[in-house]
């Protein structure tokens, strides 16, 4: 069998139109039964290579919460331009490094057990690196083995990214309590005290710039103004965290950024590689970008089961929410036939979810609808596998996380 990276390289361009290109994922599953889920290799082929050409040459690490796919994971480290991931639990680095050399964890942890298994391991503390923002981290770690009962840890400093706007105050997501140079540089003298742990990176995650929309037709002027003063701001304030950084420790890397600043976190002087994942799967809150436009390369789709009125067509399924606040656009989007939308006080339902509109009239019992997920990675914690498919052609499928027994988080 073709691996799932020959297969990505030799699948074809998608089709420009969203008619043509539908039909054929809905002609390559016409023997499938049940919700389905698929990636398009030819888009996620041309998502990964846009993302490295966006990146103009700095290394992305690819972020594992945006895929759950190993396969896919794979793949996309093979690429040119892609190197390291950054894992979301330290079960799942655990997991992802015994086949890979450079996990960053993203996020503090406090799983003991996963720690002990860690401590045990050389391979392990070699090729994985926690994530820390308080020394009370460290203090977890220690309670659970000892610093001369283990190999040294590597550990990185995850530093706010927020704007700390005049006049408006906190911009951007609660990650970090260290903010200011002072305060990282305070905390990273700290940790090199520590005996069993090495301090060896930098974290800065630009939530309001990266994670935020700057073409969804609400608010964009503000949000443009906003993203413009926030980048100054944060340019100025990592190259000062950076400078502090360096007489204290001899840093690997600085990571910073995301999908939506690709451009702008790899124009960062003080910046020696970026992180993405979201853009190569697209969930459809990747839409509202002025820079860059990605092609829906996972979606799912759903049979139709009723026809409770003639403009309502009932789908089995949907209820797969995105994590976030609770509005409208974590709900899946049904994206073909075009001119479906949930209703207003069912939305997308746990076993089913009706969809209105002139469309539903001509959809039958047993038709299918397609949507995409409003993240990127969350869809594969509701399937086992993925189909892959290749224009019109299912070529082969690729396990999820869950499919492999796995559920991190």
């Amino acid at each position: 069998m073709v691996s799932f990276g020959q297969a990505m390289a030799d699948a074809k361009q998608p089709a420009h139109d969203s008619a043509t290109f539908w039909q054929r994922q809905t002609d390559a599953v016409a023997d499938v039964s049940g919700p389905v889920a698929t990636l398009h290799l030819g888009a996620l082929r041309h998502n990964a290579l846009d993302m490295a050409v966006r990146a103009a040459g700095v290394p992305i690490r690819v972020a594992s919460k945006s895929i759950r796919v190993r396969e896919a994971i794979d793949a996309t480290l093979a690429l040119p331009g892609y190197a390291g991931i950054l894992a979301f639990t330290l079960p799942e680095a655990l997991w992802l490094a015994e086949t890979h050399d450079d996990v960053v964890l993203g996020y503090p942890t406090v799983d003991r057990a996963a720690i002990a298994a860690l401590a045990q391991s050389d391979q392990a503390c070699a090729r994985v690196t926690l994530m820390v923002d308080d020394l009370a981290q460290l203090d977890v770690v220690d309670a659970v083995v000892p610093p001369g009962a283990r190999p040294v840890i590597r550990v990185a400093i995850d530093a706010d990214g927020s704007w700390r706007a005049p006049a408006l105050g906190h911009i951007g997501v609660r990650r970090s309590p260290v903010h200011e140079p002072g305060e990282v540089a305070s905390l990273a003298r700290a940790i090199t005290r520590r005996d069993g742990f090495r301090l060896v990176g930098l974290m800065m995650y630009e939530a309001q710039i990266a994670g935020q929309g700057d073409a969804t037709g609400s608010g964009d002027g503000l949000i443009r103004w906003m993203q413009q003063r926030s980048s100054a701001e944060l340019l100025q304030r990592r190259q000062a965290i950076v400078s502090a950084l360096r007489p204290i420790a001899p840093l690997e890397f600085v990571n910073g950024g995301g999908t939506g600043s690709l451009e702008f976190t790899a124009s960062d002087q003080a910046v020696t590689e970026v992180t993405a994942g979201s853009g190569l799967f697209a969930g459809h809150l990747f839409d509202g970008y002025r820079a860059f436009a990605p092609q829906p390369a996972a979606a799912f789709s759903l049979e139709v089961v009723r026809k409770p009125t003639p403009d309502i067509a009932t789908v089995l399924g949907g209820g797969w929410i995105a994590s976030g606040p609770s509005v409208a656009s974590r709900q899946p989007r049904p994206v073909w036939p075009t001119g479906l939308r949930t209703l207003p006080r069912e939305g997308a339902g746990e076993v089913q979810t009706p969809l209105q509109g002139e469309a539903a009239r001509h959809l039958r019992v047993g038709d299918r609808v397609w949507f995409r997920h409003a993240k990127s990675g969350e869809l594969a914690e509701r399937v086992e596998h993925y189909l892959l498919v290749d224009d019109d052609t299912v070529v082969g499928e690729a396990p999820t996380y869950r499919g492999e027994g796995k559920a991190f988080l």
